[in-house]
C-alpha cells in the first residue's frame, strides 16, 4: 500500500526498502497489520494474552530466583567455596547468553511461538534432572542448560509487543512485572516450608510444575500476525487478525490485507547496519549494566542475610533463633536461612512493583530514554546507601527501593528493545540483548559473593559506577520509541523507496 506523503513525513524512522509485489486494482481499499491492531483495539484477546504470555514471567522468575533460595543449601551439602557457590548462578547465565542468540535468531525465521514452545519443554526438562544431580559437577551443567531453555522465555513478551496497539503498549508490558514478582515470592514462600523439610531437590520439582502447566495453554495464543506477515504468509496473518477482533467484538478495517513478503530476516548483520548500529551499542551496554545491578541486588541481599554482612563488618554467622530445624543445626561450614531471612527477602522482593505506577507514568510522559536516565541515576545512589551502618529495618528499606529501581530499569529497557528494532529482526535483537545482559548477570555473582566478603564498599562503588555509565548510555539514545509505530524492516541502499509501518 502507498503511503500518503503527508504521513511519510510524520512518521518516525520509517524503514525503506525494495520489494517486488503486484499492486492492488486502482481504487481498491487496502490495510496493513498495523492499522488492523489499531482499528481492532483493544479488548478480550489481549486480555488473555496478558495473562498466558504474563505467566511465562511466573515461571521465568522461579528458575532464576531459585539458585538464591538454594545456595545456602547445596554449600552445605557439598561443602562448597564461595566461588563454586557464585560460578552456579555464572552458569545458568552463561547457558542463557549462549541460547539467547540461538533462539532469536530461530524465532526470527521460523516463528515465536514455536520457539517458546520449545524453550518451555527444554527447561522444564531439564530442570526436572537438576533434582536428581548427583554432584556439583552436574548440579551446575544441568543448571546452565535450564538457562539455556529459559532464554527463550523473551519471546513472550515479542509477542505481547507485536499484537498490543501502541498506546497500550506503554502501560500493558510494565504491568507484566507482576508475574514476575509472583514467581520470585512464589518460590521464596515454597522455599520457606519446602527447604527444611523434603529439601532442596523437591522445591526444584515443585518449581517446575508452572512451566508444565503453561505449555497446555500456549495453544490459545496464535502465531504474531506481524511475523506472518514478515515471511508473506498472508493467510495465516489474516486469520488471526480476524480471530482478535471476532474475540475483542471489534470489526476488521475495510479492504484488502496488503504486505509485501519481507526476505531479509534475522541476520546478525542488520544489527550493526549504520541506521542502528549506535543504538545497538547503547543498548548492549545497558543491559548489561541493569542485569549486573538487577542480580548483584538479588544475591547481594541473601549474602547479607546469610553472612550478616553489614556496614563492610565480616562478622561470623549468627545462627537464627527462630530456625530449630535439623539442617539449621547442621555442622557445615554455611549458614541457612531462618524464617526472619525469608521474611526479609519477601519484603524486598515486593519492591520490585512498588515503583511500577511511578515508572509506567515515567515511560508514557517521559519517554523511555529520560525514564531509564533517572531511575539507573538513583539505582546508583542507593547502592552507596547500603553503606550506611543502620539497623535491621533500614537495610530492609534500602534493599526495597534496590529492587524496585532495578525492576524499573528492566521494565523500561525490555520495552525499549522490543519497540526499537523492526520487525525483520525485533527476536535477534531482543536475544541478542539478552545475551549481554547475561554477561553482566554472569559476572554479579562474584561481585555479590565473593568480592563483597573482602571489601563491602569496593563491591558497592563498582554496581554504582555501572549504573552511573548506563545512565548516561539511556540518556544519550539516539532513538526515542515513545508513541512510535512498530517497525518493519531496515534500509536498503540504493533501492527504491516504500514506506510501511508496522
Amino acid at each position: 500500500m502507498a503511503t500518503a506523503p503527508k504521513e511519510a513525513e510524520n512518521a518516525i524512522g520509517l524503514e525503506e526498502i525494495h520489494m517486488e509485489r503486484q499492486e492492488p486494482p486502482e481504487g481498491q481499499k487496502t490495510f496493513t497489520v498495523e492499522e488492523a491492531v489499531e482499528t481492532i483495539g483493544f479488548g478480550r484477546f489481549h486480555i488473555m494474552l496478558f495473562l498466558i504470555m504474563g505467566s511465562t514471567g511466573v515461571a521465568e522468575a522461579m528458575e532464576i530466583m531459585l539458585i538464591a533460595v538454594v545456595s545456602p543449601l547445596i554449600r552445605c551439602e557439598w561443602q562448597l567455596q564461595d566461588w563454586q557457590v557464585a560460578l552456579v548462578t555464572t552458569m545458568v547465565f552463561f547457558g542463557y547468553m549462549v541460547f539467547s542468540i540461538v533462539l532469536g535468531l530461530l524465532a526470527d525465521r521460523y516463528g515465536r511461538w514455536k520457539i517458546l514452545l520449545l524453550s518451555f519443554l527444554w527447561a522444564a526438562y531439564f530442570s526436572l534432572l537438576t533434582s536428581f544431580a548427583p554432584s556439583y559437577i552436574w548440579f551446575v551443567f544441568l543448571r546452565a542448560m535450564v538457562g539455556g531453555g529459559v532464554s527463550g522465555h523473551a519471546q513472550g513478551l515479542i509477542i505481547k509487543t507485536e499484537f498490543l496497539p501502541t498506546k497500550y503498549r506503554g502501560y500493558m508490558l510494565p504491568l507484566s512485572q507482576v508475574f514476575w514478582l509472583a514467581g520470585s515470592l512464589l518460590i521464596i514462600g515454597l522455599a520457606s516450608v519446602v527447604n527444611p523439610t523434603i529439601g532442596w531437590r523437591w522445591l526444584i520439582r515443585i518449581a517446575s510444575i508452572p512451566g508444565i502447566l503453561l505449555i497446555l495453554v500456549f495453544k490459545f495464543i496464535p502465531e504474531s500476525a506481524r511475523y506472518n506477515i514478515s515471511t508473506g504468509n498472508m493467510a495465516a496473518a489474516l486469520a488471526t487478525l480476524q480471530r482478535i477482533a471476532k474475540t475483542n467484538g471489534a470489526a476488521m478495517p475495510e479492504g484488502v490485507l496488503r504486505e509485501p513478503a519481507k526476505e531479509r530476516r534475522g541476520r546478525f548483520k542488520d544489527l550493526i547496519h549504520p541506521k542502528y548500529l549506535r543504538t545497538t551499542l547503547q543498548i548492549w551496554i545497558i543491559w548489561l549494566g541493569i542485569a549486573f545491578a538487577y542480580y548483584g541486588v538479588i544475591l547481594a541481599s541473601a549474602e547479607l542475610l546469610e553472612r550478616d554482612l553489614v556496614c563492610g563488618s565480616a562478622a561470623p554467622p549468627v545462627q537464627d533463633p527462630g530456625d530449630d530445624s535439623e539442617e539449621s543445626r547442621s555442622p557445615c561450614h554455611c549458614h541457612l536461612f531462618g524464617p526472619a531471612a525469608y521474611q526479609t527477602m519477601i519484603i524486598s522482593t515486593v519492591g520490585e512493583i512498588a515503583l511500577n505506577p511511578l515508572n509506567i507514568l515515567g515511560i508514557n510522559f517521559l519517554g523511555r530514554r529520560l525514564s531509564l536516565c533517572i531511575t539507573m541515576g538513583c539505582t546508583a545512589l542507593f547502592f552507596l546507601l547500603l553503606n550506611i551502618c543502620t539497623s535491621s529495618t533500614g537495610m530492609t528499606g534500602f534493599l526495597f527501593m534496590l529492587r524496585a529501581l532495578v525492576s524499573a530499569n528492566f521494565n523500561t529497557i525490555y520495552i525499549y528493545t522490543a519497540e526499537v528494532y523492526p520487525t525483520t529482526m525485533r527476536a535477534l535483537g531482543m536475544g541478542t540483548s539478552g545475551s549481554l545482559c547475561r554477561v553482566g548477570a554472569m559476572v554479579a555473582p562474584f561481585i555479590s559473593q565473593v568480592l563483597m566478603s573482602a571489601s563491602f564498599i569496593g563491591a558497592l562503588c563498582l554496581f554504582s559506577s555501572v549504573c552511573i555509565v548506563c545512565a548516561i548510555s539511556a540518556f544519550t539514545l539516539p532513538i526515542e520509541t515513545k508513541g512510535r509505530a512498530l517497525q518493519v524492516c531496515i534500509t536498503t541502499p540504493g533501492a527504491p523507496v516504500y514506506l510501511h509501518a508496522i
